[in-house]
């Protein structure tokens, strides 16, 4: 043996005696230097440091690990030190003795502690990433680990956006390349949209149109949250959600419940339009009153009437035959909430302008004076409306036959 080796050698051997009897500073101070030192290392290099013996470290680090993580001792530097062994090129090897001993569930775990930073949960997903990135059977183990459900969690209950972006593109990973999860990751977004963090919904939402192509069946418990999110008060939760819509008009198993929910959105329940008096208000202090959700739901699916319809005149005349028409008329009427009446309006101009039977049928609903104001600038009609013509649109009784012609 060389004199190179052997000085070598009685260095690590100094390491790990002093790792051994060492106290939580003195760990610390050698993952500190084991960090700075060893960043972006390929497998072979990190054993030449070590004198062929870097599993000794590694089996010492992931045992303080397990002990420690949930009190939280140095678990910053112990989560960066196992990401330099998982993501080293050629150390398959790291990964195989970590995976043995458990680790993918401590990963998971650490992302689900309450008390964890949220620094930490974005280095154990760092982690969990580097796993997954290793090939399918290593996707199957996160996720026979029940972490797909973990990292929704995660995701779903996360302050810090680049935790929940670390999360999102987890199961991104984890829904590509691996087809005995890839439904099971489609349902987990699926269960994120009625969450409570509006950048949680845009992500699940954002990600369903990446997953929906990759399972291609589209499944009927995806309508009723969807169609939910459009009570966001986030213009950037409904962009996300008025995209998932048009994607899911190509997926017979959704388009008909949904295009029926949009267009019954339009007159919402009786019920939900009376504003509940919250006990903890001070009657003296004037407030500005948030819109009703049902009304910010009832001008959003206005909205993506018209851009479906737009979109394709086959979906206007499935609309149309389920009165459509009718309904957007009564939202049109809505004095409460200028943006339903904005939105219907324009939805509404554009299928008089596309179908004759439709322009026929609004023109003697309205009445003569009244239609041609709504034709003339649809977008302000509401700052002109009068109660009568309000009345005129929410009483209307409209129900437009089979269409026979429209204008191309």
């Amino acid at each position: 043996m060389s004199a190179k080796q052997q000085t070598a050698i009685s260095k690590v051997m100094t390491l790990l005696q002093e790792w051994d009897k060492g106290s939580k500073s003195m760990r610390r101070k050698i993952l500190v230097d084991f960090i700075a030192q060893n960043q972006n290392k390929t497998g072979p290099e990190l054993e030449q440091e070590f004198a062929q013996a870097a599993s000794l470290f590694l089996t010492r680090l992931t045992a303080w690990l397990r002990l420690t993580y949930m009190i939280g001792t140095s678990l910053t530097e112990q989560l960066q030190a196992i990401a330099i062994f998982l993501s080293a090129s050629s150390g398959h090897k790291f990964m195989a003795e970590f995976l043995e001993v458990g680790g993918v569930l401590t990963m998971l775990e650490i992302i689900g502690l309450k008390q964890a930073k949220e620094e930490d949960k974005s280095e154990a997903l760092r982690n969990l990433h580097y796993i997954a990135n290793a090939g399918r059977k290593y996707k199957e183990l996160v996720c026979e680990s029940y972490g797909i459900r973990a990292i929704a969690e995660c995701l779903a209950k996360s302050k810090s956006e680049e935790t929940q972006d670390a999360c999102r593109n987890l199961l991104l990973m984890l829904a590509q390349g691996n087809p005995k999860f890839e439904v099971q990751v489609y349902k987990g977004l699926i269960a994120l949209l009625p969450c409570s963090s509006p950048k949680a919904q845009q992500m699940a939402a954002q990600s369903l149109r990446v997953v929906q192509p990759i399972v291609k069946t589209a499944n009927t418990s995806i309508c009723d949250p969807l169609l939910n999110l459009l009570k966001t008060l986030h213009l950037e939760v409904q962009f996300e959600a008025i995209e998932l819509l048009k994607e899911l008009m190509d997926y017979n198993e959704v388009q008909d419940q949904l295009l029926t929910g949009l267009v019954g959105l339009l007159r919402p329940a009786k019920e939900d339009m009376i504003q509940k008096p919250d006990l903890l208000d001070d009657a003296d202090v004037p407030k500005m009153n948030a819109p009703l959700p049902v009304f910010v739901q009832q001008a959003a699916a206005a909205k993506t009437i018209g851009i479906l319809a737009r979109e394709s005149n086959d979906l206007a005349e499935k609309l149309i035959q389920k009165r459509v028409v009718h309904n957007l008329m009564y939202a049109m009427g809505n004095m409460d909430y200028a943006d339903s009446q904005r939105q219907s309006s324009i939805s509404l101009e554009y299928m008089c302008r596309t179908f004759p039977i439709v322009d026929d049928h609004v023109r003697d609903a309205m009445g003569e004076n009244f239609y041609d104001l709504f034709m003339s600038n649809p977008e302000t009609l509401y700052l002109n409306m009068n109660h009568i013509q309000s009345d005129v649109l929410i009483s209307n009784k409209l129900n437009i036959p089979k269409l026979v012609d429209r204008v191309d």
